[in-house]
């Protein structure tokens, strides 16, 4: 791994870069929570795509405080695993009939929540043994909307899956 084209040689380092990581992930949620939301069928779905699109801009803005606290520059690094959850729920929507988008849409919400929560909890716990208390208390809070998102996700995923097996 390269931080500006050198390696990585401290955990400081490591910890900027996966802070970095985690920017450009709510970055790109944001992009994929517009997009979604113009392809979801469902009224409620698409309020609730709204609402956490604003959610994650307080997760960038948390994050690019969380850099303030370090003393670090704001770095926007790779996070491939985010591309790939995008790349994938593109190309499923691609093959579904519209009136499915729902149902590919909360997976793929579903799915990218679990990645954000595994992304913070890594970050929050690192920060911890740190002692970097506000880094925590901000990451924290960002942890805990994806949780309560996720949480809302697998509700709505087991109403679309309840309605798709009535209507079979």
């Amino acid at each position: 791994m390269a931080l500006l084209g050198r390696t990585i040689e401290t955990p400081q380092e490591l910890y900027v870069h996966k802070l970095g990581a985690a920017l450009t992930m709510e970055k790109t949620i944001l992009e994929m929570l517009t997009q979604l939301e113009e392809r979801a069928n469902d009224s409620q779905l698409k309020q609730s795509l709204r609402q956490h699109f604003e959610e994650t801009q307080q997760h960038v803005g948390n994050l690019e405080r969380a850099f303030q606290a370090l003393g670090a520059e704001v770095d926007e690094s790779a996070c491939p695993a985010i591309e790939g959850l995008e790349k994938e729920g593109q190309a499923n929507l691609k093959m579904v009939d519209d009136s499915l988008n729902d149902h590919v849409i909360i997976g793929g919400v579903t799915e990218t929540e679990h990645h954000e929560i595994a992304v913070y909890e890594g970050l929050i716990t690192k920060a911890k043994a740190m002692g970097e208390q506000e880094i925590v208390a901000l990451l924290q809070e960002n942890l805990e909307n994806e949780e309560a998102t996720l949480a809302k996700a697998k509700q709505m995923s087991q109403q679309l899956a309840q309605r798709a097996t009535h209507a079979a």
